[in-house]
């Protein structure tokens, strides 16, 4: 058995298609997800309660040189503009984040690791944002600048509801969140966890294309 465990765009993104592949060439391997944040992941892997996870680099995580964990770069997950149909940006094909330093903004909510790279990524363009609404939800901040109550970073992971009335714009600066890999100590080296991380190696590549 494979426990593995993963923020939800990770296992929509990821994990999902990737026990998909395992469970094709593998049918006697049981793999099991758990949706759980990044601090509950940690916690699940210190606890032996997963084998695997995906987390999302924050400055709250144990730091790299911890021997409890074995984490290994996965992914860049760049950030992209969101701005409803119709704004003078959305005919873009790249976008300088200082032009939307007047905007009004929708930001993640306090406890979401996503939150201090967006305040980050408009710190570097000069400005701090006019926060005016906090979502949990990716879907959610989409549906808020639907409506045209304000614009929105969002990583590119993140599968939006289709044919809402918005338009993605790639940022100059590369702002993005980066996603690791992460095993208890010397816990890649099960077979299993092996084929998992290949495969995971594999998916990450066309997942931000």
């Amino acid at each position: 058995m494979l426990r593995v465990t993963g923020f939800p765009v990770a296992i929509s993104v990821l994990l999902a298609p990737m026990a998909a592949r395992l469970g094709e060439r593998h049918p006697r391997l049981s793999v099991r997800i758990t949706e759980a944040g990044v601090p509950e992941s940690f916690d699940l892997l210190f606890e032996g309660d997963t084998d695997l996870a995906i987390v999302e680099s924050t400055p709250l995580n144990p730091p790299l040189s911890d021997a409890r964990f074995d984490q290994q770069p996965l992914l860049d997950d760049p950030f992209d503009l969101v701005v409803p149909d119709g704004h003078p940006l959305a005919g873009r094909v790249r976008v300088d984040l200082a032009e939307a330093a007047h905007e009004s903004w929708i930001a993640p909510v306090e406890e979401s690791p996503c939150r201090p790279h967006v305040l980050s990524a408009c710190g570097a363009a000069g400005f701090t944002p006019d926060v005016v609404h906090h979502a949990l939800d990716w879907n959610v901040a989409a549906h808020l600048v639907a409506h045209r109550l304000g614009v929105a970073l969002i990583p590119r992971l993140a599968h939006l509801t289709p044919h809402l009335p918005i338009t993605r714009i790639r940022c100059t600066g590369n702002p993005h969140r980066k996603l690791l890999t992460c095993t208890r100590g010397a816990g890649h080296a099960r077979p299993a966890v092996t084929a998992a991380l290949n495969d995971l190696r594999e998916l990450a590549p066309t997942a931000v294309a």
